[in-house]
């Protein structure tokens, strides 16, 4: 993850499928096609800058320049002064109909480099259909994640302010672990809670959401396979879409913790 903003000589290189100039054949006459690299322009000038970027691999050749990718975007304010946490513009989009064109909302921790992606029943999602002067789209999400930037900071707060018991810990644990793995994949639920440097050692919500995050979508968990007998590994998580599938299940099994231990504080931030 960059601290500093990616020009688009490092986009370029990273993710070409931002400068596709063309839909992929496949997809239908009907279809709205926009160079995810206008839309990235667009939002520069929002004071939103790019920080890092990701593609999607593709099993079939043909494929290749209009797959999914993430631009993950960081306001002028907290590059200018970073903090260890960051809320980020997230921007979707495929140019064979993968993914649609849309901005949500995510927060980045700095101590463990982790992006999370804020649930769709949290924060929704915003689509991207029309740039310019008229009905532009992405003027009306950048200021809306703008302005809800200061309530995901405070949502933090509270995470952190929330103590969770050992018992509690293993709940969360034991209701992540269908986010990742199917039912005939068992793990210890105990490895999703072993932090991976000091910091982490602690045993509030936030941290703790963050520890489980980590030890998911970064794999090396042991387990076995109860159909086979087999023992297995888990490995990194590289797709786009089960990246942002387990954050959000994440984020919402976090939400609904935070609830039960403290309502009133929930819902005020």
């Amino acid at each position: 993850m960059s601290q500093f903003p990616l020009t688009n000589e490092q986009l370029r290189t990273q993710a070409p499928a931002l400068f596709t100039e063309e839909p992929h054949y496949d997809v239908s006459d009907k279809y709205h096609f926009i160079p995810t690299i206008d839309v990235i322009n667009e939002i520069k000038l929002h004071n939103w800058h790019p920080v890092t970027v990701s593609e999607a691999n593709v099993r079939d050749d043909d494929k290749q320049g209009y797959q999914q990718h993430l631009v993950r975007f960081r306001h002028f304010d907290d590059l200018l002064n970073p903090q260890e946490n960051a809320v980020e513009l997230l921007l979707f989009n495929s140019h064979d109909r993968s993914k649609s064109f849309s901005i949500s909302a995510g927060i980045y921790r700095f101590v463990c480099s982790n992006g999370l992606v804020i649930a769709d029943n949290i924060f929704e999602s915003y689509k991207i259909k029309h740039l310019g002067e008229r009905e532009n789209d992405v003027a009306n999400a950048v200021a809306n994640i703008t302005a809800i930037k200061p309530k995901l900071m405070q949502k933090i707060q509270t995470l952190e302010s929330i103590q969770l018991s050992q018992t509690e810990q293993e709940s969360f644990a034991k209701s992540s672990i269908p986010l990742r793995f199917e039912k005939h994949l068992q793990i210890d639920y105990q490895d999703l809670l072993v932090p991976h440097r000091e910091e982490d050692t602690k045993d509030d919500l936030y941290t703790v959401l963050n520890v489980i995050q980590e030890n998911l979508l970064r794999g090396n968990i042991s387990g076995v396979n109860k159909e086979t007998g087999r023992r297995f590994t888990s490995k990194e998580i590289k797709s786009i879409s089960k990246d942002v599938e387990v954050n959000q299940g994440l984020w919402d099994i976090t939400e609904k913790i935070a609830f039960i231990k403290q309502p009133q504080m929930a819902q005020a931030a």
